[in-house]
């Protein structure tokens, strides 16, 4: 794909998920990283999405050079590069603050596996990753901790991470731990929660 193709990609997709309410204002953040030449795309900082266009979208390299654009990257770069050092199956990360993952992220509580699709689409239980001040590089690395065997997490009093060989995987997952998250706040109001076993999980991971 041409530089072109894949900032009016990754646009396409910021926007879909800004649409989708996975945040507000001008938080989160998404790119894609072309491995073979090193350059991560990834949306601007605090720069407001109903105007955002294909031509404000960044390119940097992992050290945070500024390979193209007219503004800054995400602040959150330095999470996105740490990601993407950590695990060469990753080429796409989508961030987000969106409400039911994030007040779990709050009250700094993992959520279990409770949905059969949580398996299938995540890997299991959202685990929590340790908090750290945004924009530094503990985010990224405190994720990457229990990322190891998931498709996403929770960042603890900040948000929720997905992450794809692609970016449409990693959206859809983005999607899955928020509906996971609502489907179990909603869930814990109604009574006593029951936990998909391990040993089923299992069964189905080896399937």
């Amino acid at each position: 794909m041409s530089d072109m193709s894949v900032k009016q990609h990754l646009i396409q997709v910021t926007k879909q998920a800004y649409a989708d309410r996975m945040f507000a204002a001008t938080s989160g953040n998404l790119s894609i990283f072309d491995r073979e030449r090193g350059m991560m795309y990834i949306t601007p900082g605090s720069y407001p999405y109903e105007i955002m266009t294909a031509e404000d979208i960044m390119v940097i390299d992992l050290d945070g050079n500024i390979l193209d654009g007219p503004h800054r990257p995400s602040s959150e770069w330095r999470m996105h590069a740490a990601v993407y050092r950590a695990d060469e199956s990753v080429n796409a990360i989508v961030h987000t603050h969106s409400p039911y993952a994030t007040a779990f992220a709050i009250n700094n509580v993992r959520i279990p596996v409770v949905l059969y699709e949580m398996v299938y689409f995540l890997g299991g239980d959202i685990p929590l990753a340790e908090g750290a001040i945004p924009g530094t590089p503990e985010v990224g690395e405190n994720a990457v901790k229990v990322l190891h065997d998931r498709y996403g997490c929770l960042m603890a009093n900040h948000g929720a991470l997905a992450i794809g060989d692609t970016l449409e995987r990693a959206y859809t997952r983005a999607v899955y731990i928020e509906d996971a998250a609502k489907a179990y706040s909603l869930a814990l109001t109604h009574g006593p929660v029951r936990v998909i076993e391990s040993e089923t999980v299992r069964k189905i991971l080896n399937k």
